[in-house]
């Protein structure tokens, strides 16, 4: 994550969740019945929302930081978002995309 925030991402939602894939995975049990169709995998999801001058840079540091060329290292799906909307304050767009307050807003004087 340290290389995201080094290009200028500062907003990640990270998710646990489970799935199957080429990789297979292990049986699940729920509410007593077994599924042995479904084979789950514990996976990392995660969700960066970026402008378009920054989709390139973003691919090549998720790649370089989740690379270890063994099946599992998984997929990025690039999807449109149409609109932002801060609920708090109604903004849309850019203005409801930009983030204040953080890291990048710090000054530091020597």
């Amino acid at each position: 994550m340290k290389s995201l925030l080094k290009i200028g991402i500062r907003g990640v939602t990270v998710s646990d969740v489970r799935g199957f894939g080429a990789q297979g995975g292990s049986k699940e049990r729920h509410g007593g019945s077994e599924f042995s169709e479904d084979k789950f995998v514990a996976k990392v999801k995660l969700e960066i929302v970026v402008s378009k001058d920054q989709v390139e840079a973003v691919i090549e540091k998720v790649k370089d930081e989740a690379w270890t060329g063994e099946i599992g290292d998984g997929k990025i799906f690039l999807v449109p978002v149409a609109d932002v909307i801060r609920i708090r304050t109604g903004e849309r767009g850019e203005k409801a995309e930009r983030m204040t307050g953080g890291l990048s807003d710090m000054t530091f004087s020597a």
